[in-house]
C-alpha cells in the first residue's frame, strides 16, 4: 500500500518541520539525521517541491524549507505527492476521485466479494491522511503531546462482562 517513498518522504517533512525558522536545511543533514540514502531523498524532495510542499534555496547556505506552515500540510498532500496511487491491495487499482477498480472484475468476476472491504479500507486511510497534519507529527516526534482533535463519532462505552460462579458482574467504562 505505501512504499518507502511515503515513509522516507514523511520523515523528511518532519525534519523540515522541526527545523522550521532556522533557514534552509541541507538535504545531507536530513539524510544523516534519519540514516537515509541521499540520492533517494533527492528524488523525493523533487516531488515534494513540484507539489509546492517544500521550497529550495541554492548556494553554499542552501537547502530545503517547508513552503507552508506545518499545520496547513496534511499527510494526504505529502503522500499523494510521493505515491502514484494509494490502494489497499495489489488486486485493486485507483481510478481517481475516490473510485477503485478490482482487477478480478477484469478477469470476468462481475462482483468481487472483497471490493466492499477494500473500498472501506481505502476510505479510512484517506480520512486519516486528511486529518493528520505535519504539525501533529512534528509535535509527536519532539516528544510533545499530540493535540486533541474533536472526534468525528460519538465514542461508544466499552462493556466488559465477567462471570463468576456465584454472581455476574457488568462494568461499563467510558474512554
Amino acid at each position: 500500500m505505501f512504499s518507502t517513498k511515503s515513509e522516507y518522504g514523511v520523515r523528511v517533512m518532519v525534519q523540515l518541520a522541526r527545523r522550521r525558522g532556522a533557514g534552509p536545511v541541507p538535504l545531507t543533514e536530513i539524510a544523516q539525521a534519519e540514516n537515509l540514502p541521499l540520492p533517494y531523498l533527492e528524488q523525493l524532495v523533487s516531488r515534494l517541491r513540484r507539489a509546492e510542499l517544500v521550497s529550495s534555496t541554492r548556494g553554499a547556505h542552501g537547502g530545503y524549507e517547508l513552503a507552508r506552515d506545518p499545520a496547513d500540510i496534511t499527510m494526504a498532500a505529502v503522500v499523494h505527492a510521493l505515491e502514484e496511487t494509494i490502494v489497499p491491495m495489489q488486486c485493486v487499482s485507483g481510478l481517481g476521485a475516490g473510485r477503485m477498480l478490482c482487477n478480478h472484475e477484469l478477469d470476468g468476476y462481475d462482483n468481487c466479494a472483497t471490493k466492499l472491504l477494500w473500498t472501506r479500507v481505502q476510505g479510512g486511510v484517506e480520512r486519516v491522511l486528511e486529518q493528520t497534519t505535519l504539525a501533529e507529527l512534528a509535535s509527536f516526534e519532539e516528544g510533545g503531546a499530540v493535540p486533541d482533535r474533536p472526534r468525528t463519532r460519538a465514542a461508544r462505552p466499552r462493556v466488559r462482562t465477567t462471570t463468576s460462579r456465584t454472581q455476574e458482574k457488568r462494568t461499563v467504562r467510558n474512554g
